[in-house]
């Protein structure tokens, strides 16, 4: 075990992982800048006022990267959290990492740095650590398909990051083929590409593509492989392979999923909003699963999304 531990500290030294047991490591993104592992989610609350609440119970329990979008219409309570923490001391603004998105019916170029100067002022920023077209289609306001190349958008992408509205940009949804047509089609290669990775939807080979594009990884719905949809899906948290590996760290098993991803070198955005499951969300930095373990729980996979 001694040795698997080395193994993994000189892998992250290598790729410019570093942090404290028990806070969220910074990964340094393709541009320079740093990224912390592991994010707070806030998609898909129907009590949006209690992101405010959600934001601040992360900031003190040690998160500092709190993901939204435009479609989730919560940037405005989001950032009334945010300015809860920085009154109160727990953050200085540059020790945040906020991230948001460009939803389909702003994918004109001429309407992306609108689109992200409406953000901010809902968020109450000056600018956001990163951006990104969240998803690869464009729509009108009708919610019509557009005939809006995202190569246009990625130009407005680049604009917005120019005029210092967002420190890094990047991508949610694409995949390798619309990646590289961005690469080989402008100066600026995505810093990120958020996709949805759980046990049950593993995405392997598209997160070694981005891998070996230099492109961090994302992963929303982690926990998607607890969500039951059907006779065919694997069992969750209560399958025995799980259960024991969980006993073994003194973990749950949403940890253990949590820190399979991680050990992936992936970039997990567990959502909630109780104070509890938010501080047990961040508790995955004093342990490393064996390859044999994220081996057993690769073996889940599905290839099964859980918005199809």
């Amino acid at each position: 075990m001694k040795l698997f531990l080395s193994a993994v500290a000189i892998f992250a030294l290598f790729n410019g992982i570093s942090g404290l047991a028990g806070k969220a490591p910074t990964k340094v993104l393709n541009d320079g800048n740093k990224i912390p592992t592991l994010a707070l989610g806030t998609f898909g609350f129907e009590d949006i006022p209690k992101m405010r609440s959600a934001v601040n119970y992360a900031i003190e329990a040690g998160y500092r990267h709190i993901d939204t979008a435009a479609l989730y219409d919560n940037e405005q309570e989001i950032g009334k959290g945010i300015s809860d923490v920085l009154k109160k001391g727990l953050v200085k603004r540059e020790e945040l990492f906020v991230t948001t998105k460009l939803w389909n019916d702003k994918h004109a170029r001429d309407q992306v740095v609108l689109a992200l100067r409406e953000s901010l002022a809902k968020l109450g920023l000056d600018y956001v650590d990163l951006y990104l077209i969240h998803s690869p289609e464009a729509m009108n306001e009708d919610g019509s398909p557009a005939n809006i190349d995202y190569l246009d958008t990625w130009k407005g992408m680049e604009e917005a990051k120019q005029l210092g509205l967002t420190k890094s940009i990047g991508v949610s949804n694409f995949n390798t083929e619309q990646i590289d047509r961005i690469k080989a089609n402008s100066k600026t290669v995505p810093a990120v590409n958020q996709i949805e990775i759980h046990p049950s939807n593993t995405q392997e080979k598209l997160v070694a593509d981005c891998f070996a594009r230099n492109i961090a990884v994302m992963a929303y719905s982690p926990f998607g492989f607890f969500v039951k949809r059907g006779e065919g899906n694997k069992p969750g948290n209560d399958d025995p392979r799980m259960v024991s590996i969980a006993k073994k760290y003194n973990k749950s098993v949403t940890q253990i999923v949590l820190r399979y991803l991680l050990d992936r070198d992936l970039i997990p955005i567990p959502k909630s909003t109780n104070q509890a499951r938010i501080q047990q969300n961040i508790d995955v930095f004093d342990f490393h699963l064996t390859p044999q373990e994220i081996a057993t729980i690769s073996s889940f996979n599905k290839n099964t999304s859980i918005f199809s």
